[in-house]
């Protein structure tokens, strides 16, 4: 024997994530007595080592994709390992891809809110999984455009069964609905697609064309932007026909992503393939962004999540790990970047928590209405561009043991750029907060609104400071990520602020809001009690 292992952080599997977070506890006082206890339960298996394992064995024994069968039959299948079939089973059991247009009573009034807090407690055990889910749950909002096609797909989606039998859709458990709307030549711009759809009879179509992105390939649905004769429409397209013969979506390939990998994603060229056209001729764009304002909510939370997981491995290691004659968080420098990076995950949670608040209130709210149209751009963009900084510096609390592959930090670094790339990069958001204040700058003022009274009466020149961002932005379209990000920062110290997070709020108001550069973690100063703001964000792991 060469030597005793010693100093080295315990594993925090085995503790619970759901009560070792304070503040989405909090954001879930309102919930019932049934789902906070089934958050309680999700908690504990985030961090069990079993769930742990499944997370890891479905990142590493990755998609795999088989196009012809041995006679030269095409397939056109992707093949999983049974840990990412074990994941997409307890999260479609969990609701993730239909609780929100279920009826079931315990959720009534708070379905976005509830499913959020299950959403972000799942994302901080695996991420890829969650984008089929995504897109299922988010699916049903387009094809509201459409009554028929709604109540037909609907009951299929609202079971929490997951069914990855290759067979058509009525004879399936369950479902999951995909999309399709980048091509090669165009990326974000859809409007340069060149997909054909050709109207047969009714609402039928056939499709012609490619996608250079087909996330979730073994989706038995997905929602397909193609050109037809009054421009780019919207279609609903099956993989497998109702004889169980294939749609000619022939798959030509799978990306090698950088993080995303138990999720797998693909080339597609579709060759007489079947759609149905959703909501109105030439309206595509419109219908499908009623799909994309609730992936964009999921990008946030997942991102949020990721960020609460990558932080609470470096806060449990630096208690347990020693430097320099003491425990690493004791080290003032230490303490200073963990507690400053808390302040940031706090805010996400908080923010991402608001947002999915509006959705639930915006039908009886015209404040809630117009923040979840403002802000949707605004959280995911400055949650997402966050992800990336905190899983860095997290991994670097752990030095060369957050590095290697044992640890999930290097998955969640890999993971943590998609979902700011995902549904619109960040231009495309602020671009789109731009033309919510040149359409309806009413809206804008609803929530200048809303985060005033919301941080009280010290709130005077943070507005101003968004009111001028706003009236540069309507000469100087280039501006728009710099109001983008104040409108974050304001709104996301406004939830602290009305959550009654005290000190935690107190430090972000005076850290963020200040307008003070600051490139990297741990610029917080001696005003600020760092060791008491981990105490109240992050509690011994129980």
């Amino acid at each position: 024997m060469t030597h005793e292992v010693t100093n080295q952080s315990p594993p925090i599997a085995g503790t619970n994530a759901w009560r070792s977070d304070p503040l989405l506890m909090q954001a879930a006082e309102r919930f019932s007595e049934p789902v906070r206890k089934e958050l309680d339960t999700l908690g504990r298996f985030v961090r069990n080592q079993e769930a742990l394992d499944l997370a890891r064995l479905a990142n590493a024994e990755t998609p795999q994709l088989r196009t012809h069968d041995r006679y030269g039959n095409r397939l056109d299948l992707v093949e999983y390992h049974p840990a990412y079939h074990a994941l997409m089973r307890r999260s479609a059991a969990n609701g993730l891809h239909s609780s929100i247009w279920e009826k079931t009573e315990a959720e009534a009034g708070h379905r976005h809110q509830i499913r959020a807090a299950r959403f972000y407690l799942t994302a901080q055990l695996e991420c890829g999984h969650l984008c089929p889910l995504t897109m299922t749950n988010a699916s049903l909002a387009a094809l509201m455009a459409d009554n028929t096609l709604f109540r037909r797909w609907a009951p299929r989606v609202a079971v929490r069964k997951y069914d990855h039998s290759n067979k058509p859709v009525v004879q399936k458990s369950g479902i999951t609905i995909g999309m399709g709307m980048t091509e090669k030549q165009g990326g974000t711009d859809v409007r340069a697609n060149t997909t054909r759809a050709e109207r047969l009879e009714g609402k039928i179509y056939r499709l012609t064309g490619h996608k250079w992105f087909l996330s979730a390939p073994m989706s038995d649905a997905f929602l397909v932007l193609a050109q037809a004769d009054k421009g780019l429409s919207c279609f609903l397209v099956p993989r497998v026909l109702e004889d169980g013969t294939g749609n000619g979506l022939h798959l030509q390939r799978l990306k090698d992503k950088l993080g995303n990998r138990s999720n797998a994603s693909s080339e597609v060229e579709f060759h007489g393939t079947m759609g149905e056209l959703v909501g109105e001729p030439g309206g595509g764009i419109r219908t499908i962004m009623d799909m994309v304002t609730l992936t964009r909510l999921d990008c946030a939370l997942g991102s949020a999540g990721m960020m609460r997981a990558a932080l609470a491995e470096a806060v449990h290691h630096t208690r347990h790990r020693k430097a320099f004659g003491a425990r690493l968080i004791e080290q003032p420098l230490m303490m200073r970047v963990l507690a400053d990076m808390a302040l940031d995950v706090a805010a996400a949670t908080a923010l991402s928590m608001r947002l999915a608040r509006s959705f639930d209130e915006a039908a009886d709210s015209r404040g809630d209405a117009a923040f979840a149209r403002v802000m949707t751009p605004v959280v995911k963009y400055w949650v997402c561009k966050l992800a990336p900084a905190v899983t860095y510096e997290a991994m670097e609390c752990l030095g060369g043991n957050g590095y290697v592959e044992e640890a999930p930090l290097a998955r969640h670094y890999r993971e943590a750029p998609v979902n700011a790339i995902w549904e619109g990069s960040g231009n495309v958001m602020g671009l789109d907060v731009l033309r919510v204040l040149e359409r309806n700058a009413g809206l804008f003022d609803d929530v200048l609104g809303t985060i005033g009274n919301d941080l009280g009466e010290k709130s005077g020149a943070t507005l101003e400071v968004l009111a001028a961002a706003a009236r540069v932005c309507q000469t100087d379209e280039g501006s728009a990520r710099i109001l983008t990000e104040q409108l974050a920062l304001a709104a996301a110290a406004a939830e602290l602020k009305r959550m009654g997070a005290g000190r935690v709020a107190d430090a972000f108001i005076e850290t963020r809001l200040a307008g003070q550069w600051r490139s990297t973690y741990g610029m917080l100063d001696a005003r600020h009690d760092a060791a008491s703001i981990l105490d109240v964000l992050y509690p011994e792991a129980s």
